[in-house]
């Protein structure tokens, strides 16, 4: 099967890129190569798979059969290890000039395989105003042979002198009849299950498989979904954000636990820690400290993007909720996130109007827009869960 072959939904841009490896073929065997250019930004919603679309495109350039996604060349780009690409993963909160800058001098080199240099680079909208110039310099005069791959929710996130200079492959949102097959076919997950985890998760696949295959993630949805119906009272408002927070923080804490063990471990050990003998340079030892820092303050950085990311999708689930109440209270024809909560669904919309449906969803993009600008958790949690409290209740 093709590379493409993982890309639900998404024939429309699959047709550009597979015209365009077809042109990169033909620019090395000496022609023209019209309809291949050094610069590709995906765009499209989260779970549409921009990424994934990335990385097939890279493929199918390092593959000498454009992808056919059998050969040794298509298994190492999917597992990252292919010599001619540099898949870029930031950690944190943001990405620095500094990083970027090195990442340019790795997209500099010429391709070790003779084909080309790709520079994949997930959530590029993470680089900070220094970094994106720092890219924008790279991407004008780039090397003969080199692409980079950029991926970012909306070409408005990056840098218009950045956006201009790349072709823009925007990726849309998955039926949810494609994401159940998938997860039918590729994880063998029961029709009803399948069917249930691609409606809650809004066409994001990776959030549907964790749905369909993780009870506990299940579960976590369950606890966000009965907040609506919990807050009956101050304390409950205070008690629902105080709870929403803490689970954030546990997941955020779980998924990176082991990580940082095993990196921190693999760390002194580079240095020397614990080894012996006349051999040991004693100053390499000792340089390990700063590197160890350096290390402890990405991975305080990752967990806290971690956290915030956990956080967000919790508000994303509310925000579904309330779009179905909505959706029922105008009697829209459309299909339901939560049609396992059509019952609480219901009751809300008899009980309340669709101006307080509207607002008690503006409180909780507030409090996304809080999030994002380091509010403190808590305190932005608490005001949203107050102002969803009753109708008459004011957007804190």
């Amino acid at each position: 099967m093709s590379v493409f072959g993982d890309l639900v939904g998404q024939e429309r841009a699959v047709a550009v890129l597979q015209k365009a490896a077809a042109a990169a073929a033909d620019a090395l065997a000496g022609g023209r190569g019209a309809g291949m250019t050094h610069a590709w930004l995906f765009t499209g919603p989260p779970g549409s798979g921009r990424s994934n679309a990335a990385r097939a495109f890279a493929a199918s350039l390092l593959c000498p059969d454009q992808g056919c996604g059998h050969c040794d060349f298509c298994h190492q780009v999917d597992i990252g290890s292919h010599p001619d690409l540099t898949w870029v993963r930031p950690e944190g909160l943001s990405y620095s000039a500094k990083q970027t800058r090195d990442l340019v001098l790795k997209g500099a080199g010429a391709p070790t395989l003779g084909r080309w240099r790709i520079v994949l680079f997930e959530d590029a909208d993470r680089a900070t105003e220094a970094a994106a110039n720092a890219l924008l310099k790279a991407i004008e005069e780039p090397p003969p042979r080199t692409v980079w791959l950029l991926c970012a929710p909306s070409p408005d996130d990056m840098i218009t002198t950045i956006r201009s200079r790349c072709w823009v492959v925007t990726l849309r949102t998955p039926a949810t009849e494609a994401v159940a097959h998938v997860l039918m076919t590729k994880d063998d997950v029961p029709a009803d299950t399948a069917t249930f985890a691609a409606r809650a998760a809004q066409g994001h696949i990776g959030r549907a498989r964790r749905l369909a295959l993780d009870p506990e993630v299940r579960r976590r949805r369950d606890d966000v979904l009965s907040i609506p119906k919990s807050l009956t009272g101050v304390g409950e408002c205070i008690t629902a954000a105080e709870r929403l927070v803490k689970t954030s923080t546990e997941d955020a804490d779980a998924a990176t636990a082991a990580l940082n063990e095993v990196e921190t471990a693999e760390l002194r050990k580079v240095y020397g820690e614990g080894s012996s003998g006349k051999g040991l340079n004693k100053g390499l030892v000792r340089g390990g400290a700063g590197a160890l820092k350096e290390l402890e303050s990405m991975q305080k950085s990752r967990a806290t993007r971690i956290k915030r990311d956990s956080l967000d999708i919790a508000l994303l689930d509310l925000v579904a909720f309330y779009r179905d109440v909505l959706a029922v209270q105008f009697g829209a024809a459309v299909e339901l996130a939560n049609e396992d909560r059509r019952h609480d669904i219901e009751t809300l919309a008899r009980n309340s109007s669709p101006a307080d449906t509207l607002r008690r969803t503006d409180a909780i993009m507030l409090c996304r827009e809080r999030l994002a600008a380091n509010v403190n958790p808590q305190i932005a949690v608490e005001a949203m869960t107050l102002a969803l409290r009753s109708p008459g209740s004011a957007v804190l």
